[in-house]
């Protein structure tokens, strides 16, 4: 079977000065946020859960309004594994990513799930150009030390920012205010892709 190449400089309809992917977009606030703010920067959105899906699109076009509200131009939805879709797009493609409250995988046997891992790091790097960003939140223990030991075994990226709150420019989520409203401490971090 031939391997799934995909471009994201021809996934959108007008030239994008960046283009951005968001891991796993959850409800959709932040995808949208973003998108409003940088009408200028095209963002594939990914979620493989319908109601993720439903809860961004139903944001996106009214009900009874699908003939006559588009998606914003410079949002792409992906619905399937994230993963798929990276190891399809070409080397040094996004100036960013994001990867917001994600399954944390709590138990030690599910460790080898979790998107920030030791094999997935020379991946995310591989599509970040040089100087491009990886944003990651978390709000779960386990896997806030897990970010940071993963951090700590790789040369890949450097470590810009360390926050224990939202900094400037993070649009918030609904999982973030839920994980708030429980008490729990998100973190936040801002990762520099360095030079190749």
């Amino acid at each position: 079977m031939p391997r799934l190449r995909y471009d994201p400089a021809v996934g959108f309809v007008a030239p994008m000065a960046e283009k951005w992917l968001e891991v796993g977009f959850g409800g959709g606030e932040h995808a949208l946020a973003q998108v409003a703010a940088r009408p200028d920067v095209g963002l594939i959105a990914c979620e493989v859960y319908d109601n993720g899906i439903c809860s961004l699109l139903s944001r996106v076009v009214p009900e009874g309004g699908e003939a006559v509200a588009p998606v914003p131009a410079n949002l792409r939805l992906w619905d399937d594994d994230a993963r798929v879709l990276m190891r399809a797009l070409p080397d040094a493609s996004l100036d960013r990513v994001f990867l917001l409250f994600p399954d944390p995988w709590p138990k030690a046997r599910h460790a080898k799930r979790r998107f920030v891992h030791p094999a997935q790091v020379p991946e995310v790097a591989r599509l970040l150009r040089p100087g491009g960003e990886w944003r990651v939140a978390s709000d779960d223990p386990t896997y806030q030390e897990w970010v940071e030991w993963v951090l700590g075994q790789q040369d890949l990226f450097t470590v810009r920012a360390v926050s224990d709150a939202r900094p400037e420019g993070w649009p918030p989520t609904r999982y973030e205010a839920k994980a708030l409203r429980a008490g729990r401490s998100p973190r936040y971090w801002s990762l520099i892709r360095a030079a190749r």
